[in-house]
């Protein structure tokens, strides 16, 4: 059975069984503070089990992208070296809100799996909870247990303790007892050696679990208490891919039609075959894991950077890369190349990666080239370090210098250094990785009480479209603590005039005022689980009385005029540069906006001028703000409103028009866009390949930056004596000043000649080595110039030259190279350790290398300490 007929089936007999099939959410999460990325296919539906909002239907099923690189969930480095863990993976769950429970999810459940699927049900077991005796003091899950002995015989049912049979979403939450459904695809002869049961749960590759079926019924309080929730839930997850290799009749994950299809293109590009070799296998696996990972996650909007979840999207694409130079021989960028396969392979089902086909290729392309310096790079500092290492083993700080600063990965430099004969001192390596998990984890740390609820089942409302201010109710607080902000509060009010953050715009912040006078500061909101929350350093005194809530008005229009001002620049970019322009990404502040955009070429000053220009265009023809509330998302569509990739919208929409321009949006905007005065662009740039973003300001930003310019001007005018025509006076300088360079240099370059003359009388012959130590007056250039003048005269030449510019000392050392190769003379570690007296540090080339410092008086000494290496 082929892997789209598979899923194709799993979500037509949930669908018989009265489920609304909804598409797998975008896996990058944007208002969940907990998570990066969807680990689990629960994720998209918390709202709906912490009592936060209500599905338009209590039973749902679906196939959700999931990603497990980070936090408790993280399969990372399992990936590869078995055949059953990924990063990305797609998880098919069915779903229940209040509505049926174990019964029917477990009866369903075994339907499915040997009726419609026709798994055998001899190669299946199942497991329940059997209790604990800790705190918890849970009994156990005789309920479901009775329920199973209903289809498979009681000695295939396994008792599963808390770890494998107690689901948590985390430290705090709804939770549940599980059962996991497991499949034994052994051999006859290995099952006659070794019962399946025996194995459930032992990491077995060909006895795995397929299917969770969790049965929410508990709250977990942040004292640790469990309470019973009002209503019971259904959080079912099967594996997509272990259910293919099951119904393939395959020993492996990757042998099913899944990734074959991968696998074949990686064997065709790298000339490399597949099952022959156990180190080209993994690679080949990681790769074909690794590059669905990254591109689903380009695809949702997620590009990879140095920060958060562009970080691990980076790391992952870099381990892959890093397989392919290290095994396959891979030195040239190729896992772009795969993208196009994955496109015709899963297009269907997850249309976002085709329509973003072409994006993900470049900014993949882009980052192979990007590592494959780093790799090179770190090839260079790795030979430098070898140099400097007296002995056999390189320590661990060093080599965790070049992981943590350079990313160069650990496994290579540890096989590099096997290949010289070298050993890496993991422990001190290990240590250090430690010590900055460590720093990172304190940095990070956080504490989150319970609600105290002060209002049953309170409803909350934004009117934050309409009012600035409001009198409101707390319906409920906590304290959250943390390194880095100390104690803060986060309140919920019964209704809200303040914007959360979201789709780029920053949270409103504002005040509370209380009947007695008393003051709090609303220093930022944000919405969690679809509730919003409001930060404040300090718990107000009366928290059972009505406030009042005011959003600071000056910031919010500020914020809202380059909020309305996106929307305009969306629009000019797709007028001017061609409808291939798409959002990727956006900052709305108070003080300026950043838009992310799909663009293969650095925009020309007239196209930019165009830009800018049609934006103010759109301001001064006073467009009235035309706003849809809760329209159908198809209707909105309809109507030419532009979604955005990644954004996870429900049944119902609000549209933004202003003319032409017309988006689905929750931001706040400007009545009129007469509103926003003037839009001045104000940079342009690359974020990644295909990407270009532009930084503008809009409003009383733009009339300060033209103060600015104006005051920048005059002052300009008066240090060219005032000049009528100042722009022809600066390029006279400029020419009269790279005039005066040219003539300098010429007169350096003679003073070198001199200087090479009387430099030969004064070699000093140490040990069979012509040497000299000496400070000269010129620059780096010309010392560069005198020493290989005269190296090109001796081949047994070792120069020291030392030299004083702008109060910062020069050292630069030159061997000849065959000096180099008899004596082992190195100077790029002559200078690093003579660099110490000038205070500095360097480097370069066994033959030639060069040092800077910020302490002139140590000239002398270092210049006295240079004969030490002949002696």
């Amino acid at each position: 059975m082929k892997s789209q007929e598979v899923r194709s089936k799993f979500l037509s007999f949930f669908e018989e069984k009265k489920h609304g099939i909804v598409p797998s959410a975008p896996m990058v999460l944007k208002d969940d503070p907990t998570l990066m990325f969807v680990n689990a296919g629960m994720v998209p539906f918390k709202e709906y089990f912490l009592g936060n909002g209500k599905p338009k239907n209590n039973r749902l099923a679906d196939s959700q992208k999931c990603l497990r690189v980070s936090g408790k969930h993280n399969d990372l480095e399992e990936v590869g070296y078995d055949t059953y863990h990924h990063t990305l993976f797609e998880m098919l769950g069915n779903w229940s809100f209040g509505d049926y429970f174990k019964k029917e999810a477990i009866a369903w459940a075994w339907e499915l799996l040997t009726e419609v699927f026709g798994i055998d049900k001899d190669i299946l077991y199942v497991t329940v909870f059997e209790g604990s005796d800790d705190s918890d003091n849970l009994k156990m899950d005789t309920e479901a247990y009775d329920i199973w002995k209903q289809y498979i015989s009681e000695d295939r049912i396994l008792k599963g303790n808390k770890k494998d049979n107690f689901w948590e979403m985390g430290d705090q939450g709804p939770c549940g007892p599980c059962s996991e459904i497991h499949v034994d695809i052994r051999s006859a002869e290995e099952k006659a050696k070794v019962s399946g049961k025996d194995l459930v749960n032992e990491d077995h590759p060909q006895v795995v679990e397929i299917w969770n079926l969790v049965f929410m019924q508990y709250n977990r309080k942040a004292n640790g208490v469990l309470e019973a929730l009002p209503n019971k839930h259904i959080d079912t997850g099967m594996g997509f891919e272990r259910l293919c290799m099951v119904l393939q009749g395959v020993q492996s994950n990757y042998d099913t039609d899944v990734f074959t299809p991968l696998i074949r293109e990686i064997e065709t590009i790298t000339s490399k075959t597949y099952g022959k070799n156990e180190e080209v296998d993994i690679a080949i696996r990681v790769i074909s894991d690794h590059v669905r990972a990254v591109a689903f996650s380009i695809a949702d909007g997620q590009l990879p950077s140095n920060t958060g979840a562009g970080y691990v999207i980076r790391r992952i694409l870099r381990r892959a890369v890093r397989y392919g130079f290290t095994f396959l021989d891979k030195k040239e960028p190729f896992l772009y190349r795969l993208v196009d396969v994955l496109s015709t392979q899963m297009g269907k089902a997850f249309p976002e990666i085709k329509a973003q086909k072409q994006l993900i290729e470049n900014v993949i392309k882009e980052e192979e080239q990007s590592f494959l310096r780093t790799l090179d790079q770190g090839l260079v500092l790795l030979n430098r370090i070898v140099d400097e290492t007296k002995g056999d083993t390189v320590s661990g700080e060093k080599a965790f210098e070049l992981y943590d600063t350079y990313g160069f990965p650990i496994d290579l430099s540890a096989l590099i250094l096997s290949e010289k004969g070298l050993k890496l001192d993991e422990k001190g390596f290990n240590e250090h990785l430690q010590k900055q998990k460590e720093r990172s984890r304190a940095a990070s740390e956080m504490s989150t009480d319970d609600w105290t609820i002060l209002v049953e089942d309170a409803e909350e409302e934004f009117i934050g479209y309409d009012s600035l201010q409001a009198n409101v109710k707390l319906t409920r607080y906590r304290k959250v603590t943390s390194k880095k902000d100390g104690d803060m509060y986060q309140l919920v009010f019964n209704l809200t005039p303040f914007y959360p953050e979201g789709g780029g715009q920053v949270g409103d912040k504002g005040y509370l005022e209380d009947a007695h006078g008393d003051v709090v500061y609303i220093l930022d909101t944000k919405k969690e689980n679809n509730v919003i929350i409001h930060f404040t350093k300090n718990l107000p005194s009366h928290v059972n009385e009505t406030f009042k809530a005011v959003v600071d008005a000056k910031q919010r229009y500020k914020t809202e005029c380059n909020h309305t001002a996106t929307h305009l620049l969306h629009q000019a970019l797709r007028e001017v540069l061609g409808n291939h322009v798409e959002q990727k990404g956006s900052a709305v502040h108070s003080k300026y906006l950043r838009f992310d955009f799909s663009h293969f070429s650095k925009l020309t000053t007239e196209e930019l001028q165009e830009v800018e220009n049609f934006v103010n265009r759109r301001i001064e023809g006073k467009l009235p703000l035309q706003e849809k509330r809760n329209i159908p998302i198809d209707e909105a569509i309809a109507e030419g409103a532009m979604s955005l990739f990644g954004e996870k919208y429900g049944d119902t929409v609000r549209a933004i028009r202003f003319g032409k321009s017309i988006e689905l949006c929750g931001g706040t905007h400007v009545k009129n866009t007469a509103d926003i005065w003037h839009f001045k662009i104000v940079s342009e740039g690359a974020v990644a390949s295909g990407i270009r973003r532009i930084e503008a300001i809009t409003n009383d930003a733009v009339k300060d930056f033209y103060f600015e310019n104006n005051k920048a001007y005059f002052e300009m005018k008066d240090l060219l004596n005032n000049a009528k025509e100042p722009v022809k006076a600066l390029q006279n300088l400029q020419d009269e000043n790279t005039s005066l360079k040219k003539q300098i240099e010429g007169l350096l370059k003679d003073k070198a000649k001199n200087i090479k003359s009387e430099l030969k009388g004064e070699l000093e012959a140490i040990n069979g080595i012509q040497f000299l130590a000496k400070k000269l007056d010129l620059d780096a250039g010309g010392l560069k110039d005198v020493a290989f003048d005269l190296g090109s005269q001796f081949d047994d030449l070792f120069l020291l030259f030392a030299t004083e510019q702008n109060g910062k000392a020069l050292l630069s050392c030159y061997i000849s190279k065959e000096l180099v190769a008899s004596k082992g003379l190195n100077a790029g570690q002559v200078v690093r350790e003579l660099g110490r007296y000038i205070q500095g540090g360097g480097g370069g080339q066994p033959f030639f290398a060069t040092a800077g410092g910020k302490n002139p008086s140590g000239i002398d000494e270092a210049l006295s300490n240079a004969k030490k290496y002949l002696v």
